[in-house]
C-alpha cells in the first residue's frame, strides 16, 4: 500500500472541494456553527457504514481503543471544529478561491507541527516543493486585486486571510492529531485505524456542537434539520472526503498528505470556473501551474 496514499488523498480533495463549495451557500441559511455543523451530523452515518464496510471487508475485529487513542482523537476533533468554523467565515467575506487559498498553507503548518509534535522529519525536498505549493496558492488569491505586488507581499495580513491561515494551523493540528490517534491503536490494517478515528472522532464532535448549540444557539438545531436536503449532500461529501484524508494520514506523514491535499485549489479552481462562472485571471492560472509543480516535486521527494 506504499502509493495507496496518493489516489487516497486526490479523492479526498475532490470531495472536500464539493463540501466547501456547498458549506458556502448553506452560510446563507445557517449560522456559522450551524453550518459547520452539518458536516459532522449528516456525515455520522456514512463513516459508520464505511467502518463496518473496511471492517467486514478486511476480517478483521474492530481495534480496541484507549486513553491514548481518545485524548488524540479529541485533540484533533476539537482542533478541527475551530478550523471548519474559521474556513466558513472566511468563505463569507472573500472570493470563493481566494478564501480557500490562505487555509491550504497548512502543509506548511503541518510539517512544523508533525516535526514538533510527532518527531517526523520531512526531506529538504519535500520541503521546498511544500514552499512551491504554497507560493502557487499565495498567486491564486491575487485575483480581484488591484495591486498584485502589494496583494502578494502583503496581502497575509487582512482579516480574511489571517482567518485562513489561522483555519490553515487548526487543520494541520487536527490532521496531527487523528495520524496519532490512528496509528496509536497499534492496528496493522492502517484503514481500519482510520476508519475506527474517524467515527470516534465525529461522535466527539457531534456531542461538543450539540452541546454549544443548545447553549449558545438555541433553534439553530431546528434550522439544521430544516436544511436537510443540502446538509445530507454536504455530509456525504464531507464523510467520504474524511475517510479519504484519515486512511492517507495513517498510511503516510501528514504533512505530504497534505501538501498532495493543495490538489484541492486546482478542483476549486476548476469549480469557480465552471460551476460560479468567475473568470480567471492570469495570476490564478500561473499559481495553479506552480502549485501543480510543487505537488510534483513533493511526490518524487517522497
Amino acid at each position: 500500500m506504499e502509493w495507496a496514499w496518493i489516489p487516497i488523498t486526490i479523492w479526498a480533495a475532490f470531495c472536500q472541494t464539493i463540501r466547501t463549495g456547498l458549506q458556502k451557500q448553506l452560510k446563507g441559511r445557517l449560522s456559522t456553527n450551524g453550518a459547520s455543523f452539518v458536516r459532522f451530523a449528516y456525515g455520522l452515518p456514512v463513516a459508520l457504514l464505511y467502518l463496518a464496510a473496511v471492517s467486514w471487508g478486511s476480517g478483521r475485529a474492530m481495534p480496541e481503543p484507549h486513553s491514548d487513542f481518545y485524548a488524540w482523537t479529541a485533540f484533533g476533533a476539537i482542533a478541527q471544529i475551530l478550523a471548519t468554523n474559521l474556513l466558513i467565515l472566511a468563505l463569507s467575506m472573500r472570493n470563493f478561491v481566494v478564501a480557500t487559498a490562505y487555509s491550504k498553507t497548512e502543509a506548511l503548518q503541518a510539517a512544523a507541527f508533525g516535526m514538533l509534535i510527532l518527531a517526523e522529519p520531512v526531506s529538504l525536498g519535500g520541503v521546498a516543493a511544500i514552499v512551491i505549493g504554497t507560493l502557487g496558492v499565495l498567486l491564486i488569491s491575487l485575483k480581484g486585486s488591484g495591486e498584485p505586488m502589494r496583494a502578494f507581499l502583503l496581502g497575509w495580513t487582512e482579516r480574511s486571510a489571517l482567518i485562513g491561515i489561522g483555519s490553515g494551523a487548526l487543520f494541520a493540528v487536527s490532521a496531527i492529531g487523528f495520524r496519532a490517534a490512528s496509528l496509536s491503536l497499534d492496528e496493522e490494517f492502517l484503514p481500519l485505524a482510520a476508519a475506527t478515528t474517524l467515527v470516534h472522532a465525529i461522535v466527539l464532535q457531534i456531542t461538543v456542537m450539540v452541546i454549544y448549540l443548545v447553549w449558545r444557539e438555541p433553534g439553530e438545531l431546528h434550522r439544521v434539520i430544516a436544511a436537510w436536503k443540502p446538509g445530507l449532500v454536504v455530509g456525504i461529501a464531507s464523510a467520504a472526503g474524511s475517510a479519504g484524508w484519515f486512511t492517507a494520514m495513517a498510511l503516510q506523514v501528514a504533512a505530504y498528505v497534505r501538501m498532495l491535499g493543495m490538489t484541492e485549489m486546482v478542483f476549486t479552481f476548476l469549480m469557480s470556473y465552471l460551476v460560479f462562472r468567475e473568470r480567471p485571471a492570469r495570476s490564478e492560472i500561473i499559481g495553479v501551474i506552480v502549485l501543480i509543480a510543487g505537488i510534483l516535486l513533493a511526490l518524487a521527494a517522497r
